[in-house]
């Protein structure tokens, strides 16, 4: 999208919006903001909220916030208008944008706080032009799609003063607090290795890009969606889910659900920023004798292996072992040959000096192993539950927006949140690695990421021993397209 004049004059009116006397607010509620400025709480205690990308988890996050009894829904914005459909009927008195530029040049006086579900790509734009305007945001997981952009966000909270939460719901579960109290009480000793898994990606992956352009659907702004991403024609099925496989657009397994297995490890063992990583990868063959190579789309199947410094948790370093496509860890010999292992598809196992917990997806439903341990087990509570548990999470970002910044603890705010998303991507950036060429100059292909161990300098924000890989730890953005005013 090229920068044209109109874009300067959208860029005048955000200016002039923020800057002049506050206007009578069309709306029966007037946002708490504009009553009493900063940290004010409105007689109505109320949140209005912008939601942008409105369809599928849009809309059932959407949901979940006016379902919290402290939220308005006072716009909606999505690029595809059969997909927002069923929250445009559920909201009508909600006004429709789909360009969430327009919705923030012409409404930011209208709403306090912003709800972020689109593809991957496109949330940290939208996440910091929403909080350079004061906004309040949560952000669907993960909370970015490159390295640069989790840490810019993870600094802009700070900056701005907002209250912010990643859509990983198993944060508020009983289940990470929990554990916390079982490790705190030395139930397992001292962790020293994870292993995290999955059954996803259930969405293609591992295929070359489809050569048959199709029609983009009427109701369906093609450019908008692309936003950051580089311009590729439309091609059928992409939209709205299986995006996810590709890495222009989403950030497979990893981002779609290593938010929800891999937080439990974080807040129990207040892991922050990973110091090396190593992948192996699975293959598709296109034919019988020939592997496939299609670096632009994520592979079936990885195998990566994080490191992590020691913490005041912690008496070493800790290994993190994350695993899809259906790969899972061996199976710990504290477990029956009939138990279950995590929920069966997906599961986080810690593994201590002294013994053995495991966990459900959003980190449901802890036990000990072996599990007749679970039996007697007592362990005094340390930590206040989150009331709803995962459904509680959105209630809680509600009302902790409503207090105002620094008023009220959430469960994943962006100062967790960020470090856990750049874990998650730095193990992507091992995937990726896996598919770096180089041609020498007589023709010949080396992969130069493969059967090495990538070492992550957190300071300068690259990885030491490969450049090659560094492209994608802060990617180009499409023309016209930038992060931040």
């Amino acid at each position: 999208m090229e920068e044209t004049k109109k874009d300067q004059n959208a860029t005048n009116r955000r200016s002039f919006l923020k800057t002049s006397a506050i206007a009578a607010s069309a709306f029966m509620i007037v946002p708490r903001h504009v009553l009493g400025g900063k940290g004010f709480l409105a007689p109505s205690d109320r949140l209005i909220v912008a939601g942008i990308g409105a369809g599928g988890k849009g809309q059932s996050d959407i949901a979940e916030f006016a379902k919290s009894g402290k939220a308005d829904i006072g716009f909606l914005c999505d690029v595809h208008d059969s997909r927002a459909a069923n929250s445009v009927k559920a909201f009508p008195k909600a006004k429709y944008y789909r360009d969430w530029r327009e919705l923030m040049d012409k409404e930011a006086k209208n709403f306090d706080a912003v709800s972020v579900s689109t593809p991957d790509h496109n949330h940290a734009i939208i996440a910091l032009a929403a909080m350079q305007l004061g906004k309040h945001v949560y952000v669907q997981k993960p909370l970015t799609h490159d390295i640069y952009e989790a840490r810019t966000l993870t600094a802009a909270a700070k900056k701005y003063k907002v209250v912010t939460q990643m859509g990983n719901q198993g944060a508020s579960n009983d289940g990470p607090r929990q554990m916390k109290e079982w490790y705190d009480a030395g139930l397992i000793g001292d962790v020293h290795t994870v292993y995290a898994w999955t059954d996803r990606p259930v969405w293609p992956q591992g295929i070359p890009w489809s050569a048959n352009k199709a029609q983009v659907p009427s109701d369906l702004d093609w450019d908008l969606w692309l936003g950051t991403a580089p311009y590729k024609d439309y091609v059928d099925k992409l939209v709205p889910f299986n995006w996810r496989g590709w890495w222009d657009y989403g950030t497979g397994a990893l981002g779609d659900m290593g938010c929800h297995l891999l937080e439990a490890p974080f807040s129990v063992l207040n892991l922050k920023y990973a110091s090396e990583v190593q992948a192996s990868v699975g293959s598709v063959y296109v034919d019988e004798f020939k592997r496939g190579y299609f670096p632009d789309s994520c592979p079936p199947s990885s195998h990566v292996t994080l490191k992590f410094p020691k913490t005041n948790k912690t008496k070493g370093d800790v290994t993190v072992h994350w695993m899809d496509g259906g790969i899972q860890p061996e199976r710990p010999e504290e477990l029956q040959a009939n138990e279950t292992f995590g929920d069966g598809g997906n599961g986080t196992l810690f593994i201590g000096t002294k013994g053995k917990m495991m966990a459900e997806t959003y980190s449901a439903n802890p036990k000990l192993l072996p599990l007749s341990r679970n039996k007697d087990i007592k362990v005094a509570q340390k930590f206040a539950r989150v009331q709803g548990g995962a459904g509680g999470h959105y209630k809680q970002w509600v009302e902790a927006a409503i207090a105002g910044y620094g008023k009220q603890e959430v469960s994943s705010p962006f100062e967790i949140a960020g470090p856990l998303t750049e874990a998650l991507l730095m193990a992507n950036l091992a995937i990726r690695g896996v598919d770096v060429q180089r041609k020498n100059s007589e023709g010949k292909i080396s992969y130069p990421g493969r059967n090495i161990k990538l070492l992550w300098d957190n300071d300068l924000m690259k990885v030491t021993n490969l450049d090659d890989v560094n492209q994608f730890v802060k990617r180009e953005y499409r023309k016209g397209w930038t992060l931040g005013a």
